[in-house]
C-alpha cells in the first residue's frame, strides 16, 4: 500500500461523528428572536440529547442564523450571552456543544456592518456547515444537521452531509429515533 493511500486511510478513520443543530426550534423554543437569556426556554429532551452524543463521542455543534442582530433587535454581545447560558445549563446536565456557529448577516440589514446580499454562512448556504465539518474534523459521512427548517436541511445538502427535519417534541427521543449516540461507534 502506497504511502499516501495508508495516510488517507488512516486519517479517515480520526474523523469523528458530528451532529450540527440548528439553535431556535430545535435546542431551544422559537420564541422568536431569542436574544436575551431570560427568553431562552430548552426544547424538551434537548439537553439529555446533548448529552447522549457527548458520551457517545459524537461531536456537537450549533449553525443558527441570528438575523435578529442585522435587524437591529439585539447585538452580537447578546447572542453570546444567551450562548454562554446554553452552555452552563449543558454543563450542569454533564454535557457540551464543541462550537457554536453563528451567522448575523443578512440581505437588506437594517444594521449596515450585517448587510450581505447572500452571505456564505447564511443558511441555506453551507458556510457554517463547512466550518464546523473542517473545524472540528468530521467525517461528512457521518455528519448530520438537524433542524426545523427547510434551509437547515438545504444547508446541510450543499455541504454534503445528511439532513433531518426535526419536527418538535421530544429531542433526544428524535435523536434516538435517528439512530444517534447509542455507543462511541455512533452511526
Amino acid at each position: 500500500m502506497s504511502e499516501a493511500i495508508k495516510t488517507r486511510s488512516e486519517a479517515t478513520k480520526t474523523k469523528r461523528a458530528g451532529v450540527i443543530f440548528d439553535r431556535d426550534g430545535v435546542l431551544n423554543v422559537d420564541h422568536g428572536y431569542v436574544g436575551e437569556v431570560e427568553r431562552l426556554e430548552w426544547v424538551a429532551g434537548a439537553r439529555r440529547a446533548v448529552r447522549r452524543l457527548n458520551e457517545a463521542g459524537v461531536a456537537t455543534a450549533v449553525a443558527t442564523n441570528q438575523s435578529g442582530v442585522a435587524r437591529g433587535y439585539f447585538d452580537m454581545a447578546a447572542v453570546d450571552r444567551v450562548h454562554e447560558a446554553m452552555r452552563a445549563d449543558l454543563a450542569v446536565e454533564g454535557a457540551w456543544l464543541d462550537a457554536i456557529y453563528v451567522c448575523p448577516f443578512l440581505a437588506g440589514a437594517a444594521v449596515v456592518e450585517y448587510a450581505h446580499p447572500d452571505h456564505p454562512d447564511r443558511k441555506p448556504n453551507p458556510g457554517m456547515v463547512l466550518r464546523a465539518l473542517a473545524e472540528l474534523d468530521l467525517d461528512p459521512a457521518r455528519t448530520i444537521v438537524i433542524g426545523d427548517k427547510p434551509s437547515d436541511l438545504e444547508a446541510a445538502r450543499r455541504a454534503g452531509v445528511a439532513g433531518a427535519l426535526f419536527p418538535g417534541g421530544d429531542l433526544d427521543a428524535f435523536v434516538l429515533g435517528l439512530g444517534l449516540g447509542h455507543s462511541p461507534e455512533a452511526k
